[in-house]
């Protein structure tokens, strides 16, 4: 399991094919990464579940670029409550 403790902020984000798509905003909540804004201005974000390793100062995700691109979101997670 990834310990969100060692993602930290400004990490490259790299797909599974290795390529950096994206970098990290901050965490949030516990189970969200928000990711810094791309080009056009727009904040991603990503499930953890996602994250397969953490190594190299890198997060690395286990999916190709083209797909996590198409599957992020725009808006954060709804939270529910407990």
């Amino acid at each position: 399991m990834i310990q969100t403790n060692q993602i930290k902020p400004d990490m490259p984000v790299v797909c599974s094919e290795d390529g950096q798509f994206a970098t990290v905003d901050h965490m949030e909540g516990t189970d969200t990464l928000k990711l810094k804004k791309d080009k056009g201005g727009q904040h991603h974000y990503i499930p953890l579940s996602w994250v397969s390793s953490t190594e190299g100062n890198k997060v690395k995700i286990d999916r190709p670029g083209d797909q996590a691109m198409q599957e992020w979101s725009q808006t954060p997670p709804t939270v529910t409550g407990h």
